[in-house]
């Protein structure tokens, strides 16, 4: 049977529409592949390169403005900023979408996704965002109470006049985000609360803060500690070994007396609390929500030292089992240890997503990093608004060859093809194996030829490295000498067959120089200098 172009051409416009109607009506969401998880948006898989505003910014649009232009130079594709409780809600009951509206369409204008921050009941511990209706009713809303029963501005998680107050804001946000942006999908992704923890003291000592910790543990988290026992972080493990593993009782009976009983006690309801707001919110609209954690450091106590009880590997159980509704569980970084705590935060095969970073000369080389090794959902460095010359900043140019690379991370997502480095003084080599090769990727300085090498400052370096055909691999980043040996046959020796320097159009390979003599040092490796950020594409082959 003969089809006439006409009807071709009107079927086949048919199929397109029937798809856009497809990709529209699924909403953002999380979907496991192979040995990763990818983000969904519009039907199709993305890689956030993001940045978080400052902490105001987003509160007018005079002041966005200017700001979306940088954001453009910088090759983001989204933009994490806050939703401000106390703005929405000026008055109890009463709800003002304008800016949101504004936010969202401007955001489209420029062609960017939003990550929202619910900045709620907690922001950075402190209820700083609460309506004035909140603040100045302690009475119906109460206040946390440290250990010499003294208020903090921190609403105690133990009251539901709180909570439900908090609920009913978030579902009005996530009823008009679905209202306002379920086909375009502008908003991708929810952070609820930002920053949980408890200051200066350990746990709250609020009378019903009091009573909760005076009563058993909950018998769902003792059922998730029985079932779990073999996988539990160190630290909650030892506690619970240390008194006997016992089955019930209160939590100092579980766990014992100190700071670390008084942390996981306030890890769990802080927990409950923003797993009941997230459950809500996903009954109304129920794209991916995600909660942060501010990093504690070595030999600080919970409390006095770091914000005690948020979502960190020590007590990280807890959250997971009180917040069956949560997808994501993610650290903002602004301590130096990046490798150690990514490990951490994966080490069960969980999703990787660092949502704050703060804005410093390593968010160029550790985008890469979190992206290639960890193959995470993106990256996001904080006050990304903060650059004079954003056209310049080194993570525009890192962003500009992931948004090339998109295309091919993501076809080879989880299949063990994906590797990255990180470098520095510190750790100038780094060994990997793809396919049937060793790599030995070493710092550009460790060269010697520039003169900065000399330095005892190495700016951090990395690239990511794709493998696409037996002999075949894509290598991008910046300041990086790479060379080659066999894994099948050590007495074989390696070769490149072929380096290009080029870039990606269109999801099409274009080759810009092919790369030889001195540029691969007479085929002994492949090199990207510091200050220069590439993608070569490299083959590879044996000879006796």
């Amino acid at each position: 049977m003969k089809i006439s172009p006409k009807k071709l051409i009107l079927t086949l416009l048919l199929v397109a529409f029937q798809q856009t109607i497809f990709a529209q009506n699924q909403l953002p969401h999380l979907e496991k592949k192979g040995k990763t998880t990818e983000l969904i948006v519009n039907g199709k898989p993305m890689i956030i390169l993001g940045g978080e505003l400052g902490n105001s910014s987003a509160s007018t649009m005079e002041y966005m403005q200017p700001i979306w232009g940088k954001l453009k130079a910088m090759n983001l594709n989204t933009v994490l900023m806050p939703v401000y409780w106390e703005l929405l809600e000026k008055e109890e009951g009463k709800f003002d979408y304008v800016l949101l509206q504004q936010l969202i369409t401007e955001a489209r204008k420029n062609q960017i996704k939003i990550v929202f921050l619910w900045f709620a009941s907690w922001k950075n511990s402190m209820s700083s965002h609460v309506p004035a209706w909140v603040k100045l009713n302690q009475e119906r809303f109460p206040r946390a109470k440290d250990d010499k029963n003294q208020s903090q501005e921190i609403l105690t998680p133990f009251s539901e006049n709180n909570l439900q107050a908090d609920l009913k804001a978030f579902e009005k946000l996530m009823a008009f985000i679905k209202d306002f942006d379920k086909n375009e999908q502008t908003v991708i992704m929810v952070q609820v609360e930002n920053e949980i923890g408890m200051l200066p003291s350990a746990r709250d000592y609020h009378p019903l803060a009091n009573a909760a910790f005076k009563s058993d543990v909950p018998s769902v988290l003792m059922d998730y500690l029985k079932k779990n026992q073999a996988v539990l972080a160190p630290e909650i493990l030892v506690r619970w070994g240390q008194n006997g593993f016992k089955n019930s009782g209160t939590w100092e009976e579980i766990f014992g007396k100190g700071l670390a009983t008084d942390e996981l006690f306030m890890a769990w309801y802080f927990a409950k609390y923003t797993n009941t707001i997230t459950e809500a919110g996903k009954k109304i609209y129920p794209i991916p929500m995600f909660v942060n954690a501010a990093l504690n450091r070595p030999n600080k106590l919970p409390g006095s030292g770091y914000p005690s009880a948020g979502p960190l590997p020590h007590v990280i159980d807890l959250w997971k089992a009180a917040m069956p509704a949560m997808d994501l569980l993610s650290p903002d970084f602004y301590n130096p240890d990046f490798k150690h705590w990514n490990d951490l935060y994966t080490r069960h095969g969980e999703t990787l997503f660092i949502p704050e970073h703060r804005f410093d000369n390593t968010v160029m080389a550790k985008s890469l990093y979190a992206i290639g090794h960890y193959e995470a959902l993106g990256f996001s460095p904080f006050s990304i608004e903060s650059p004079e010359k954003p056209q310049n900043e080194p993570l525009g140019k890192s962003y500009a060859l992931l948004e090339q690379l998109t295309p091919l991370l993501i076809k080879n997502h989880g299949q063990g093809k994906i590797e990255a480095v990180l470098l520095d003084h510190e750790t100038k080599e780094t060994v990997i194996n793809l396919g049937k090769y060793q790599f030995t990727f070493r710092h550009d300085y460790t060269l010697g030829w520039s003169p900065e090498a000399k330095s005892a400052e190495w700016p951090m370096t990395s690239v990511i490295i794709i493998q696409t055909g037996e002999d075949e691999f894509y290598v991008a980043g910046s300041g990086v000498v790479v060379t080659f040996k066999s894994l099948e046959n050590p007495a074989l020796n390696i070769g490149i067959l072929k380096v290009d320097e080029g870039y990606f159009e269109n999801n099409i390979w274009k080759t810009r120089r092919h790369m030889n003599g001195d540029q691969i040092h007479q085929g002994r490796h492949l090199r990207i200098s510091v200050g220069d950020y590439e993608i070569q594409k490299l083959q590879l082959y044996s000879y006796k």
